[in-house]
């Protein structure tokens, strides 16, 4: 009488393939959570960007003359929303609308995703010293609110 061997996986094969998963896994979590990050730091710096050469683009019209500046104002938008909306070229006859940002992009860091993205950056007025960067009656600059740390050692909120 002959014995024909069982078809399947011993115990031992499945030990060892689970284990070999198990490292798997413990090599591709941080590898994910780390490609995460850094698209998202690719994002902070666009939307960066994009802001603070829209502020630039205000305050170079304003500088022109094309922007409606009260006397003794700095020269840089009350807000960051009129970068979208738009404002008169005091300029011109037609008194056509100057835009500056077609979208406010949102911080990528911000916890809340029900806030408006005009709320989730932290704002720098002109009279605000850089080492204590506060809101106040224009924009001058602008910076994340996240307290997290860069991949390269700097807090978002100083990038």
């Amino acid at each position: 009488m002959s014995r024909r061997r069982a078809a399947g996986f011993s115990f031992i094969e499945l030990m060892a393939s689970l284990a070999i998963m198990a490292v798997l896994l413990l090599i591709a979590v941080p590898a994910a959570r780390m490609a995460t990050q850094r698209y998202r730091e690719a994002e902070l710096r666009t939307a960066l960007a994009q802001i603070r050469g829209a502020i630039d683009r205000y305050k170079r019209a304003a500088e022109q003359g094309r922007v409606e500046v009260e006397s003794g104002a700095s020269g840089y938008p009350p807000d960051l929303t009129v970068l979208v909306e738009g404002v008169e070229d005091v300029s011109t006859p037609e008194r056509k609308q100057l835009y500056f940002l077609r979208r406010l992009p949102r911080d990528p860091f911000y916890a809340g995703s029900e806030a408006s993205p005009e709320d989730t950056w932290g704002l720098r007025s002109y009279d605000s010293p850089p080492d204590d960067p506060a809101p106040g009656d224009d924009v001058f600059d602008v910076h994340s609110l996240s307290d997290g740390v860069g991949l390269n050692g700097v807090a978002y909120k100083d990038w």
